[in-house]
């Protein structure tokens, strides 16, 4: 008999990938808020992939391994670097950087590509995360195009975005240890309300509102919210990992 919720969490999977693409198509078609909208939607798949893998009776197996890190190197690796390397808005300002986002967006993708076959390899077993996990950092490289590129909140500032990629890289490959947001952990809600915030500013920003107007300013809240929120898990994320009891 076919395990339902195996094929659920292969199709999340599979949405995920295509999420991935779409948004890479949607990055060099020069519209970076739908390519963006497109990955935070896809996170959402990725979290569902793992709760239905847990509800599945069959044990998983590395096929399944696999085809998760391929979907999550697509959506979460190659799209952000995209992200970081493309710039069809205000070339007048990104143009003489061009080749360091250049090389910043492959040493992203190089960092969240190394992570991935970590974990595939050898680190699935854990019960958190060593360095950060791709969709996390793909989030924060959102939240650093909402202020630094586009819409740029706070001006185009590509220093701004290419010391935040350069940490991102960092952090993804070091051995700090980071939650697995699942039910229990105490960031379950505050990353959920990080997820809410997410959807609502990067559904508000297709409209292209103008600046003053409300739509605007409850895309700038929830784009703020969405800051806190990503910096929570970076800061705070680490001290509520359970460390293992030393033995007597």
């Amino acid at each position: 008999m076919t395990d339902r919720w195996r094929v659920f969490a292969n199709l999340a999977t599979l949405a995920n990938a295509l999420l991935g693409v779409g948004a890479v198509l949607y990055i060099l078609g020069g519209n970076k808020l739908w390519a963006m909208l497109l990955i935070a939607s896809a996170i959402g798949f990725d979290g569902l992939d793992g709760i239905f893998s847990r509800r599945s009776r069959s044990p998983g197996t590395a096929f399944g391994r696999v085809a998760d890190s391929v979907a999550d190197a697509i959506t979460f690796g190659v799209a952000p670097a995209f992200l970081i390397a493309v710039h069809t808005s205000d070339t007048a300002i990104w143009q003489p950087v061009e080749t360091y986002a250049v090389v910043l967006a492959a040493a992203y993708l190089t960092a969240a590509v190394a992570r991935l076959v970590y974990f595939t390899a050898r680190a699935y077993t854990r019960s958190d995360f060593l360095g950060i996990p791709t969709p996390q950092s793909a989030l924060a490289v959102i939240v650093a195009i909402l202020f630094h590129d586009t819409p740029a909140f706070q001006t185009a500032q590509p220093v701004g975005l290419f010391v935040g990629v350069a940490a991102l890289a960092l952090l993804m490959v070091l051995p700090i240890p980071y939650p697995k947001i699942r039910r229990g952990s105490p960031l379950r809600w505050p990353m959920a309300a990080t997820a809410v915030a997410a959807g609502l500013s990067l559904l508000l920003l297709q409209f292209h509102p103008a600046m003053g107007t409300i739509v605007y300013d409850v895309a700038l809240l929830a784009s703020y919210a969405l800051l806190v929120g990503v910096a929570t898990y970076y800061v705070v994320g680490p001290f509520t990992v359970k460390r293992p009891a030393k033995e007597a």
